[in-house]
């Protein structure tokens, strides 16, 4: 139990709407067109709380530009600030508009950081490398089938064209983002819509590199994601790995959160499916880790370093 009854601060949480004006998949469990109802659900509950933003951990829409026509506007009923990033189902639009999800979501970026309270969240985008997110004829969708079938090959648990990864320059700007923060006395969030702790088949195809990089930092105290529906927790170092729930499962049962950041713990309190955890860390962030990880390498799969097996 945290020290502190009063959060330094609070926000919402909403992970994997996929929207869409099309018919349940019931073998699935997924009722797309429901999510607005949802979503205007949570709305509701954010708006009578005092939260400093709502971070949606993407699949805001299931299919079709159009789609953000609908969802969006509900998001126009939140009285706190709403933000974004990317998720694999942001991307199912025509060819013609996969330059344009970005900006529909009004993200500075597809990757970004900001700081509130002393903690600097860095939001991520996971599918810079794959075989959906980039333009025909971009490098990174080539890179994206040459890992792809090395994971398969491998027979891979998470060699999967839904999922992706971090190009090397992203990786590289993560790495520099949490330097500054330490530098600037921060404690750092990671956001992603992928998974990258405990494995599976729903994590990233470098998950291996950022697990590593982020358990030997003792600032970073959480990571937190959507994609794998069914929702996880692991913990590696110093770090609190949190896999939230998705919206669009089951006709009626809702699934969002507000986390609620003290001194020393992360409270997440669970909305509908979405369980409540308490994430205790330490307060001083100069402690040391009893987690050992290979080195974090700084190079894709498919450029290996000799410091960290591949995933």
């Amino acid at each position: 139990m945290s020290s502190s009854a009063v959060p330094l601060f609070r926000f919402g949480i909403i992970a994997d709407p996929q929207y869409a004006a099309v018919a349940p998949h019931a073998a699935m469990d997924r009722y797309y067109a429901n999510s607005l109802t949802k979503v205007a659900e949570a709305i509701e509950i954010f708006n009578g709380e005092e939260l400093s933003f709502v971070m949606t951990l993407g699949d805001v829409i299931d299919r079709s530009f159009a789609s953000f026509d609908d969802i969006l506007p509900v998001y126009g009923k939140l009285r706190h600030e709403a933000l974004f990033l990317l998720g694999n189902h942001d991307f199912s639009v025509s060819a013609g508009h996969l330059s344009e999800v970005a900006a529909r979501l009004g993200m500075p970026s597809p990757y970004y950081s900001f700081s509130r309270h002393g903690w600097r969240f860095i939001v991520l985008d996971g599918n810079e490398v794959s075989t959906f997110a980039p333009l025909e004829g971009h490098p990174h969708r080539a890179l994206a089938a040459r890992l792809l079938a090395e994971l398969q090959a491998k027979e891979a648990a998470n060699a999967h064209h839904w999922n992706g990864a971090l190009s090397d320059e992203q990786f590289a700007w993560l790495g520099n983002e949490i330097a500054n923060a330490a530098a600037a006395g921060e404690k750092v969030i990671v956001i992603n819509h992928y998974p990258v702790y405990p494995p599976g088949e729903h994590g990233m195809w470098d998950s291996e590199r950022v697990v590593a990089l982020l358990a030997s930092q003792p600032h970073v105290i959480a990571y937190l994601n959507g994609h794998d529906h069914a929702g996880n927790y692991g913990k590696a170092g110093a770090c609190h790995f949190v896999n939230f729930k998705g919206v669009v499962d089951t006709e009626k049962q809702n699934a969002f959160a507000i986390v609620e950041v003290h001194a020393d713990s992360i409270e997440i309190r669970g909305f509908g499916r979405e369980e409540s955890r308490t994430l205790v860390y330490q307060a001083a962030t100069g402690a040391g880790t009893s987690f050992h990880p290979a080195q974090a390498c700084a190079t894709l799969p498919s450029d290996p370093c000799n410091s960290c097996p591949s995933p």
